[in-house]
Formats: C-alpha cells, sequence, structure tokens
C-alpha cells in the first residue's frame, strides 16, 4: 500500500472573513445577553427598539460590535451578488471584495454624518438620531440573513441564484419592517417636515441604490 502525500490547504479569505465577523457576533452575545435577546426577536417585537433607543444609542460596544458583523457580511453578501449575477471579468477576488468592503464603510460614515448634520442643521438631532438607531438596527438583523447566506454560498449551494433572490427579498422584507415602523412612530414629525423627508429620502436614501445599480450595468 502505498503512501498518498496530502498537502494542507491554505485558509481562504472567505473563510477567515465569515469567521471574523462571527467572532464580532459572538463577542456581542457574550458581553450583552439580555440585549442579544431583546435584538434576536426584532422584526417580530419593538423592545429592542423602545429599550435602547433612549439609552447610548449608537456609541455602545453591542451596537458597534453588530454594526462590523453586517459591513463584513454585507460586503461578502455584495460581493456573491457580483460574482453570481454580474459575472465579472477574471480579477482578483479578494481585491473586489476589499474594495466593497472599503466603499461601504466609506458610505456609511459619510451617509451618518451628513444625516447628524442635517439634524443639527434642522434643530431636530434627536428624532434624526432614532431614525438611524431603528434603520441600523435593522439593518444589523439583516446581517444575519447574509451570514447564512454567505455560508450557504460559499460552501453548500455555490453559485446559487435562487439563494441569492430568496436573501435579498428576506432582506427587503426586514428593513420595511424597519421603515414602516420608523413611518408609524414619527407620523407627526414627517407630516411637519414633509418636503425635507421627502429630499432626505431622494439623496441619502434611493440615490446611493440608483448610482450603485448603473455601475453595476456597466
Amino acid at each position: 500500500m502505498e503512501p498518498i502525500l496530502r498537502t494542507g490547504g491554505t485558509v481562504d479569505w472567505i473563510t477567515v472573513t465569515l469567521f471574523a465577523s462571527l467572532l464580532f457576533l459572538v463577542v456581542a452575545k457574550s458581553l450583552f445577553y439580555g440585549r442579544f435577546l431583546n435584538f434576536i426577536i426584532l422584526p417580530f417585537n419593538n423592545k429592542y427598539v423602545v429599550m435602547y433607543n433612549k439609552k447610548d444609542k449608537l456609541l455602545n460596544w453591542f451596537h458597534i460590535f453588530l454594526t462590523v458583523f453586517q459591513l463584513l457580511n454585507c460586503a461578502l453578501f455584495l460581493h456573491f451578488v457580483w460574482q453570481i449575477l454580474i459575472s465579472p471579468a477574471n480579477r482578483s477576488q479578494l481585491i473586489i471584495f476589499i474594495s466593497i468592503l472599503g466603499a461601504l464603510i466609506l458610505f456609511l460614515l459619510l451617509k451618518v454624518f451628513l444625516q447628524l448634520s442635517n439634524g443639527f442643521v434642522f434643530n431636530n438631532t434627536k428624532v434624526i438620531s432614532e431614525f438611524i438607531f431603528r434603520k441600523l438596527s435593522y439593518l444589523n438583523y439583516s446581517a444575519l440573513i447574509m451570514f447564512v447566506t454567505n455560508v450557504l454560498l460559499a460552501y453548500v449551494f455555490e453559485g446559487s441564484k435562487a439563494v441569492v433572490f430568496v436573501s435579498i427579498f428576506v432582506i427587503i422584507v426586514i428593513n420595511g419592517i424597519g421603515w414602516f415602523s420608523i413611518l408609524k412612530n414619527h407620523q407627526k414629525f414627517i407630516a411637519s417636515y414633509f418636503f425635507y423627508f421627502i429630499l432626505y429620502l431622494c439623496a441619502l436614501e434611493f440615490a446611493p441604490f440608483i448610482i450603485i445599480a448603473n455601475y453595476l450595468k456597466d
């Protein structure tokens, strides 16, 4: 019986990314277990937003850990969408992922800064910060779906368009629930600043996705 030489493969960057993102989620759960339990039922119960929207809001470690988890998985999910649906030219996949991650981080920071600046100018910083907290909370929850999807696309259903489309649908539903809660809880404020609210939607919510869609077409 002849011996068989087995060479150990190097750990690929997708596995490292998934493990790193999972680490942030585990740390958040371990350090803030009670808060995590409220967060995990977010789409079905508004308790998490009600309890923590009035406290430390954006600048707390639980929210920061989950936002990092979200950014890593969102970038990886968009990478898979790019790879499966767009089929770009043969380039380094890691470079594409890093580019997407960098763009997401820059976009998030710039968007939050512009939103808070808008709140400062119109003297409604408290309401705007509540908007941001609610939206980011639901987006962070969507990252759980993205994580599962990324695992499936990386190791189980490689190149599956069905998995991509189902995941996109679920992500839209979750964030739709978030937007519905925003509109429901801030009806008077939105009615008072309806014109500015429409400008806000067009400039900071819809425009970035239109730009990304046009970029992906090219």
